[in-house]
């Protein structure tokens, strides 16, 4: 009798991106949803990965806090954030019965729910998968490398801030890459200065410059400085499309900026 071979739900999906961070509160989820954004107006079809299980946020940045995830042949199938389903996406938040429940999970479990995410979810055709990491180097990061590492991801983004605190936090990130075989495609400085949407003039209030000298030390591309912009947080908290509302803002062409670079290393990588 033939064994029929089980297709995976990750077949179809061209790219494989992970989003890590050395530390919370770096702006990783921002990074992830904007650069979703800017993929998606090039052009692209995308999904979003969200394995923070205990703070997932990228829902309500994408204005998807109240929809719901269905059931499939296949698995689960993601929340589309748009009429045209270009951008679908998948969170422990659409699971929990109340947005405000915390998730007090020991390990075991979370790895569980990572594989199940990673295994049972119904993308279909993808032209990139960013994976939206917790914080820090723990089992969940562990699990989800060792369930991505059979699709053969791109690799992964790291995101820090200028600061010395939080650049140090992102060199453990980069041994970790180095120590799973992770390969790393660049740094991003987010929260590189403060744009006033008045005057459009700089302000350095976390110092600047340190995930660039990071990059040059370490050896790996620096993908650019992502400045602080208050309509870019006020995009976001309403579930907005930041890019598409302020194509004149230094962050959106540093973001566009980014996206471009990933582009150019996925048609390398094809």
């Amino acid at each position: 009798m033939e064994v029929v071979e089980e297709r995976s739900n990750l077949a179809d999906v061209h790219h494989i991106v992970l989003v890590l961070s050395g530390k919370g509160g770096v702006g990783k989820s921002t990074i992830s949803t904007e650069l979703a954004l800017a993929l998606r107006h090039a052009g692209k079809k995308v999904g979003i990965l969200d394995v923070d299980l205990c703070g997932p946020s990228i829902p309500r940045m994408l204005n998807a806090q109240n929809k719901d995830v269905h059931q499939c042949d296949a698995g689960w199938v993601p929340v589309f954030v748009d009429q045209e389903k270009t951008i679908s996406l998948m969170s422990i938040g659409f699971l929990l019965e109340n947005s405000d429940d915390a998730v007090v999970w020991r390990g075991p479990k979370k790895n569980a729910l990572i594989k199940q995410f990673v295994c049972d979810v119904a993308w279909g055709e993808l032209d990139f998968l960013i994976v939206d990491t917790p914080p820090g180097t723990s089992d969940e990061h562990i699990s989800v490398v060792e369930n991505l590492r059979q699709y053969n991801p791109d690799g992964a983004i790291l995101v820090t801030t200028p600061q010395a605190v939080s650049v140090g936090d992102v060199r453990r990130e980069l041994t970790f890459c180095k120590k799973t075989g992770l390969h790393i495609l660049g740094i991003i400085e987010n929260m590189s200065g403060f744009i006033c949407p008045h005057c459009t003039e700089c302000a350095n209030i976390f110092s600047k410059g340190g995930g660039e000298e990071l990059a040059k030390q370490a050896g790996v591309p620096f993908l650019g400085s992502v400045p602080l912009d208050p309509r870019l947080a006020q995009s976001l908290e309403e579930g907005k499309d930041f890019l598409s509302t302020f194509p004149q803002s230094a962050a959106f062409e540093a973001i566009q900026h980014i996206a471009e670079q990933i582009l150019n290393n996925s048609a390398v990588n094809v």
